[in-house]
């Protein structure tokens, strides 16, 4: 950087004005480039081993359940961590019947791959592992927790879908604490 003397208050204010100038053409170049990321990478759906290790088991024992986790994984929300949708839709866009997609989605359930909350008759809000998938244009997720606005019925047990969102992040958490 040129070093410059600076001798009156005119030079100083003058100096002054071009920093903060510099300054906020850099912050402007900086957001520019942050925004250039996140639209090159709006549909990237990041995978860790851990989550490719549970895609490969899936593939080998239950090729079905495998197609729907990569589905959910496909559709997944950047912002909730979760996709909300019917299984109608599922079974309708991976081919299968609503009564498969009911019966793997259960099991993927009971694997751990995923928290199922039912929004509605058989509209569920889907999370799956944070440790295995999410959707970002980070280069790394800042996280583990899942960020979203779940609305259910009154009929549900108060508590019942955060208790049941706490003990997936925290079965991956050694030292987490249960609320």
């Amino acid at each position: 950087m040129q070093e410059i003397s600076v001798v009156t208050d005119q030079d100083r204010a003058h100096r002054a004005t071009e920093l903060r100038a510099m300054k906020a053409a850099e912050e402007r170049d900086y957001l520019a480039q942050e925004e250039a990321d996140r639209r090159a990478n709006s549909d990237f759906v990041q995978v860790t081993p851990k989550g490719w290790a549970r895609m490969q088991k899936l593939m080998k024992e239950n090729l079905p359940a495998a197609r729907i986790y990569a589905f959910l994984a496909e559709h997944i929300d950047a912002v909730a961590g979760a996709v909300v949708v019917s299984q109608e839709v599922i079974a309708q866009e991976i081919g299968v019947h609503v009564r498969t997609v009911k019966r793997h989605t259960a099991y993927l359930e009971d694997q751990g791959c995923l928290v199922r909350i039912k929004v509605g008759i058989g509209v569920y809000a889907y999370c799956l592992d944070p440790h295995e998938i999410w959707r970002s244009w980070h280069k790394g997720k800042e996280t583990a927790a899942f960020v979203t606005r779940t609305l259910v019925s009154k009929r549900d047990q108060p508590g019942t879908v955060d208790r049941r969102l706490r003990m997936m992040v925290s079965e991956l958490q050694p030292d987490a604490v249960q609320a």
